[in-house]
């Protein structure tokens, strides 16, 4: 308590600091300084790589470079959008939460080794193989998948507000609510649903046959689980309250009831 009365006092004079009010649920990862300036820093260079990537896919791609495609160009800006919405959404409607580690920039290896898979095969079959890469059709799906997912999960963090967290909590608060209104009445999870369709989306777009295969199995596997160890907490949390609504609302996530 003493702890954190401090950190509100800090905040007090320094309104600008990156320091979440509310104590996590976990430790911070500590591996990005948790700065003001490295929160721009990190929205600028965001902001750049969107700008870039939404310029590349407006103008279709250029021939004089061929890895410039339109499928790349909404890939990086889709990506770009992501990490910058966790950090913009968690700001204005969780700000007692918010760090730099709100940008999600540092959520471990397998991340980032998955996305570089996915731009890895695209570009290599691109060289090799372009015609593997010229359905539009499963690519607009793949843009339309991607947009509903990115929506989805930030308007569920939105209506979540203050009980929303991007590590799991095991400690009930005394204003943490169940949320079953908005998105929550039609999805049980549904910022897992909207990443779980934004990353299937974003390999639909880049035509990714083997990412798509990896990324599905994956998610469902790190969904599945997490799903369990969440729910076993909010029945201790909310009682019959969360059985009546789990009974009534899925998770929208194939073969997660």
């Amino acid at each position: 308590l003493e702890q954190r009365l401090r950190q509100r006092e800090a905040l007090q004079s320094r309104p600008l600091e990156t320091v979440p009010t509310a104590a996590p649920a976990k430790p911070q990862h500590g591996n990005i300084p948790n700065t003001p300036l490295a929160a721009s820093t990190i929205s600028f260079l965001l902001g750049s790589t969107f700008t870039t990537g939404l310029f590349i896919f407006l103008s279709g791609g250029f021939s004089q470079f061929w890895w410039t495609t339109y499928q790349v160009g909404f890939f990086v800006a889709a990506w770009a959008t992501f990490h910058w919405a966790e950090f913009a959404v968690t700001a204005g409607w969780n700000r007692e939460k918010c760090s730099v580690d709100s940008f999600l920039l540092d959520n471990g290896a397998m991340y980032h080794v998955a996305n570089s898979l996915a731009l890895l095969e695209y570009l290599v079959t691109l060289y090799f193989k372009p015609s593997l890469k010229a359905y539009p059709y499963v690519s607009e799906v793949g843009i339309f998948l991607t947009l509903a997912g990115q929506v989805l999960r930030s308007t569920a963090m939105i209506q979540a507000s203050t009980n929303f967290s991007h590590a799991l909590a095991f400690r009930k608060r005394d204003s943490h609510e169940l949320v079953t209104g908005g998105v929550y009445g039609w999805f049980r999870h549904p910022s897992y649903a909207g990443f779980f369709y934004w990353a299937l989306g974003t390999q639909l777009t880049l035509q990714n046959p083997f990412t798509f295969v990896v990324f599905v199995a994956l998610l469902w596997r790190f969904f599945s689980q997490r799903v369990k160890t969440e729910e076993r907490v909010l029945v201790n949390f909310f009682g019959n309250a969360y059985v009546e609504y789990r009974s009534r609302v899925g998770t929208m996530i194939p073969f997660i009831p």
